[in-house]
């Protein structure tokens, strides 16, 4: 009877304590040219099992998505799954179209606003690009990411191909995207970064 009890209680603390995190991103985040098992996000939460944070992940990143693309998805997000948390990883495509910051800004804003607005907590990544788009759009671009941060007090998390990009055998040809073997590197990276940020206790 003990041991059926105990097993009970271990089952009702795996379970009762589980978060959601939503993933809103672009190829960076989807699999890009890979399985979809295989992505970052697939292994996370395993990772994150073990780091004793269970957490449904919820992959919401649609290859050439823009930040306009995922405000407009959001809501529906939102609705659907009601995440406690949501990692923005969106500008990349923003910024290989050259449009301007300020609509880079103006949509990360209103998607920052919209997951504060229903109680979730919002991570917002930051996102590089290559430097042939010149020093000034480049470092407009780049600082959008902690002015915002700072703006709407939301945690900043580094740009997880910060280690990978400078590794070509871990990246594709494109040399934008990373391959399926960076995957398992990034979910580690990943499960580090948003710890802080996935505590089970605080969740009702």
């Amino acid at each position: 009877m003990i041991r059926i009890l105990s097993l009970i209680m271990l089952l009702f603390s795996s379970t009762a304590f589980s978060q959601t995190l939503l993933v809103l991103g672009d190829s960076l985040s989807a699999g890009y040219q890979m399985p979809a098992d295989k992505s970052w996000p697939t292994l996370l939460p395993e990772i994150l099992a073990q780091q004793s944070q269970p957490t449904t992940v919820i992959n919401a990143s649609i290859s050439g998505d823009t930040s306009g693309n995922g405000l407009a998805r959001l809501p529906q997000l939102l609705a659907q799954y009601k995440p406690d948390v949501v990692l923005i990883e969106l500008g990349a495509n923003d910024g290989l179209r050259g449009f301007a910051p300020k609509i880079l800004r103006n949509n990360l804003s209103q998607i920052i606003t919209l997951i504060k607005k229903v109680g979730s907590q919002p991570l917002l990544m930051q996102i590089e690009i290559p430097p042939n788009y010149g020093k000034r759009y480049t470092e407009l671009f780049s600082n959008t990411y902690p002015n915002l941060s700072q703006s709407f007090n939301v945690p900043l998390l580094p740009f997880f191909l910060i280690d990978i990009i400078v590794k070509p055998q871990l990246m594709m040809k494109d040399g934008l995207h990373p391959t399926a073997e960076a995957q398992p590197l990034i979910a580690q990276f990943m499960a580090q970064q948003l710890k802080p940020y996935l505590n089970k206790e605080s969740v009702q």
